[in-house]
């Protein structure tokens, strides 16, 4: 567990507290720090006041890039605040001060979620196209299809349900993790950048109104 905490104290005691629970737990104190960090940890405690880098924009760097659960531990405490935190990626919001048992309950929680998360198909194949959620690969007519994470995801999302129309607010839920925002132009722009580069419309197909579907050609 990977604890980005710039007042060192702060950052001492919480880790304390975490090993005394059985986790291995270690500290950065700063954003910069974390994002070379975090990738060896399976949860992350943000605090968003960091002295480099604004919290948010770690949490969207962790995001843009992994799955690793995030925890906002913050003195940040308006509901703006809060939506901002969700909306930048974070699963769980904590205004300090706290309670340790509550941390701890929260951290279960997330951890929990994580764990209960239905497994995705590894390999979904479309007539010529290949997607592999092992190793985040497209492939068409077994070549390789340069993706961002973004689009990656909502490829897949698309394919995983492959006779279904998967609605724009799903598409913002599951792909943006974000349930606030009316769905626009971000959506219609990796759509966009996915049809060009599988070469063809017809894969992902409009349905006006309600959002997208897998074409096959």
């Amino acid at each position: 567990m990977l604890v980005v905490e710039s007042e060192t104290r702060a950052a001492d005691s919480l880790v304390q507290g975490l090993r005394r629970h059985g986790y291995r737990a270690q500290s950065v104190a700063t954003g910069s720090a974390a994002l070379r960090e975090y990738r060896n940890s399976d949860l992350i405690l943000l605090d968003l006041d960091l002295p480099d880098l604004d919290g948010l924009e770690v949490c969207r760097g962790v995001r843009a890039d992994a799955d690793t659960p995030v925890i906002a531990v913050t003195a940040r405490d308006t509901e703006l605040d809060r939506v901002l935190g969700l909306q930048a990626g974070a699963d769980d919001y904590m205004v300090k001060p706290y309670g340790f048992r509550e941390l701890m309950a929260r951290i279960e929680a997330v951890m929990r979620r994580v764990r209960m998360q239905p497994a995705l198909a590894q390999v979904i194949i479309r007539g010529p196209l290949r997607i592999d959620a092992g190793t985040r690969e497209v492939r068409l007519h077994g070549e390789p299809v340069d993706v961002t994470r973004k689009e990656f995801d909502l490829l897949h999302l698309l394919a995983s349900q492959p006779d279904h129309v998967v609605s724009r607010k799903q598409l913002m839920t599951q792909v943006w993790e974000d349930s606030w925002s009316r769905p626009g132009r971000t959506i219609d722009t990796h759509v966009s950048s996915l049809r060009n580069k599988l070469g063809s419309s017809r894969w992902i197909l409009t349905v006006r109104g309600v959002g997208f579907r897998l074409g096959n050609l």
